[in-house]
């Protein structure tokens, strides 16, 4: 997810939010084409694709450009010797964070999905704009390098997104977005998704930031200036990544052998994973998250709003849950946050391609409860028709096998061109023949079926209904000057 591992410099509050009605009813229809760079001075120049250097991995076997959209995002993009005249148009995880977009990170994104490249298809992704949370932001950036390509070499057969981590929220916001349009995107796979929506999915990083200050009392320190845990962290503090992992490592002993914590940290660790029900392995990073994201979201994002909460919520798990829920602290949302948040990043499940999934069933970081709140969202559009989801074994986030991406991506394929829909047992039993080419495994359960969201992360007041943004209530708050976040 986020790498924060420096200080992270707040953004400028963008002039999105100080245009005029008219204008920023504009800006925000070039947001939707992708296109806000012609509206600003502010961006880099635009740059068209220019031959760069591949992978190693594909250094034989495919074409590789690079260049800058006029909106400052950075991109990469590979022409494999073979191509199939398809495309697969990739969104990166994240959100990283940072003021300006990383041009090494989509470069980094190919390398680790050369697998699609090997396949015979064509690949771009962008590094999107800027770091920090925007997702309809990462979507139009990704559309934007969709239709770069497509300038550059001429309209594929037919074009995939695919979207990993958050990205896979960004890939599903670009199917319900652009997907409707014809020839544009022939179906989505995403894969380890955050498909939970940002008005929910980050629930679980809410009680773990006050679960954890409960227990710890050190982030901050009584010494220290204090503020609302929903900011995350105060937005002039100089924390940094290593930091936070002390602390963590003062409170819990997480990084220690068992044997060498004392009774103290063993406990407060155990009280803390026991409520959150978030894995060992995991706690530093979904900590991590629940500081400088939430920071960035907060303070960058919102303008200091608050979109979180955990009203009513009981916690249980603990050595004590009666002082544990009478001494945590609690906050409600403002609901104007609370509506930019889903606005930007919630799903409505009306997706008009096919989508596939893929996720591991002991996924630390996007719990596989996800995959459920993504059917009940699509279920509640009238569109589960659409969906096929695979499951299996692994117990990785940030990567799969290879061999599962390469199948992932000819099931879909072959459902995009064929109509004839896959099932978990037929793409789980399709996936041997591309282990013989790769051997990185195929780890299929083709009869998992994972329980519902709220078994997981423990709902707010009306979080039991999907989808969690309806597209009626995405067209009326569309109509709202300044809705959502500004790119």
């Amino acid at each position: 997810m986020s790498r924060p591992d420096a200080p992270t410099p707040l953004h400028r509050r963008s002039q999105f939010r100080r245009l005029r009605p008219a204008a920023l009813a504009a800006a925000l229809a070039a947001v939707l084409l992708g296109t806000l760079g012609t509206a600003t001075d502010t961006h880099a120049k635009t740059s068209g694709p220019a031959p760069s250097t591949c992978p190693p991995r594909l250094l034989d076997t495919a074409r590789c450009y690079s260049g800058q959209d006029a909106n400052g995002a950075h991109y990469t993009m590979a022409v494999p010797s073979d191509w199939n005249g398809s495309l697969v148009v990739h969104a990166h995880g994240g959100p990283d964070l940072g003021d300006a977009s990383d041009p090494a990170r989509s470069a980094d994104d190919l390398e680790r999905w050369a697998v699609m490249v090997d396949e015979g298809y064509a690949w771009a992704g962008s590094a999107y704009r800027r770091g920090g949370y925007g997702t309809r932001m990462a979507a139009a950036d990704t559309e934007n390098v969709r239709r770069l390509f497509v300038k550059e070499f001429g309209t594929p057969r037919r074009t995939y997104v695919h979207g990993q981590s958050w990205g896979g929220n960004v890939a599903a916001k670009v199917a319900e977005t652009y997907g409707a349009r014809p020839g544009v995107y022939d179906g989505a796979l995403l894969t380890s998704g955050v498909l939970g929506g940002g008005s929910r999915g980050y629930d679980h990083r809410v009680d773990l930031r006050v679960v954890y200050q409960y227990y710890c009392r050190n982030h901050p320190r009584p010494s220290e200036p204090q503020y609302p845990l929903w900011q995350g962290l105060r937005a002039d503090s100089t924390m940094t990544a290593a930091g936070l992992r002390s602390r963590l490592q003062e409170c819990t002993g997480y990084a220690s052998p068992p044997a060498d914590r004392t009774a103290m940290q063993q406990r407060n660790l155990d009280d803390i994973l026991a409520v959150t029900r978030i894995p060992e392995r995991a706690i530093e990073s979904h900590l991590r998250f629940a500081t400088f994201t939430f920071r960035d979201i907060v303070a960058s994002r919102l303008d200091g709003r608050n979109a979180f909460g955990n009203p009513g919520v009981k916690y249980s798990g603990s050595h004590d849950d009666k002082a544990l829920n009478a001494g945590v602290e609690r906050f409600s949302p403002d609901p104007t946050a609370r509506r930019d948040l889903s606005y930007d990043s919630d799903l409505t499940g009306r997706v008009p391609i096919p989508v596939l999934t893929l996720h591991a069933i002991d996924d630390p970081t996007a719990f596989v409860e996800h995959e459920a709140a993504y059917r009940a969202t699509l279920r509640g559009a009238g569109r589960e028709s659409h969906l096929v989801q695979t499951f299996t074994t692994e117990t990785e986030h940030s990567a799969l096998s290879d061999s599962e991406y390469a199948n992932s991506l000819s099931t879909l394929d072959t459902w995009a061109r064929t109509g004839n829909k896959p099932t978990p047992l037929s793409t789980a039993r399709s996936c041997a023949a591309f282990d013989e080419r790769y051997g990185s495994g195929c780890f299929y359960t083709p009869d998992f079926r994972p329980e519902p969201y709220a078994t997981r992360i423990r709902p707010r007041p009306g979080g039991l209904s999907w989808p969690a943004m309806t597209a009626a209530q995405e067209k009326a708050w569309s109509r709202v000057d300044g809705v959502g976040i500004a790119p």
